[in-house]
């Protein structure tokens, strides 16, 4: 395969990820290249059809696409392009998780960011009205954030920090980005860390 080659599939699968609304659900998403992402295919059987019992598994938590890139690493023949995607879980109960993915095809990016989500998931000891019992703050690579309670305001957030509370089930706080990084992985980040002084 050539190197245009390898830049036309990469721009087809970034496409094809990038009109998929936020509402459809995982299942439905599939990399515009054939062979493990292909539309209509099982990978564990080889048969067609849409793959049964998936929806049961990913009805406990709800999960939301914090960023998706593509990346490019240098090889001997040339570049090789992958995809990374960064996923958010949580059951608006108390628990959330955010989770990192890299493949070549963008059903397997998200499928990898959907276990690491899962495994890194905490949870978070919630007041009677949602909120939480304290300030508290934290600092992840660049980004500094901070969360307050505040009785009667709901859901105030921006960026990731929103995705990463509202999956969470968090409501009635304030939060606060004093850094001045956009970086959405590390403020989801920073957000998971400031959780994690309420975690049970």
């Amino acid at each position: 395969m050539t190197d245009e080659t390898q830049v036309i599939d990469a721009q087809v699968s970034e496409a094809a990820v990038a009109d998929v609304p936020a509402n459809v659900p995982l299942a439905n998403v599939r990399g515009a290249r054939g062979g493990r992402g292909a539309p209509g295919r099982d990978r564990r059987g080889g048969g067609r059809g849409p793959r049964r019992g998936g929806d049961e598994r990913r009805s406990e938590f709800e999960q939301k696409m914090l960023s998706i890139r593509r990346v490019a690493r240098v090889m001997a023949g040339g570049r090789r392009f992958n995809f990374s995607v960064c996923m958010a879980l949580g059951d608006k109960k108390g628990r959330v998780g955010v989770g990192l993915g890299k493949a070549a095809d963008t059903q397997l990016a998200i499928e990898k960011a959907s276990r690491a989500a899962k495994r890194a998931m905490i949870t978070v000891d919630l007041t009677k009205t949602n909120s939480i019992k304290h300030d508290v703050s934290a600092k992840y690579a660049a980004s500094v954030l901070e969360i307050r309670p505040s009785p009667g305001r709901g859901l105030v957030a921006g960026s990731s920090v929103r995705s990463v509370l509202e999956l969470a089930g968090v409501t009635d706080v304030t939060a606060k980005i004093l850094s001045r990084s956009h970086n959405p992985i590390n403020n989801a980040r920073a957000a998971i860390e400031a959780l994690k002084q309420i975690a049970k």
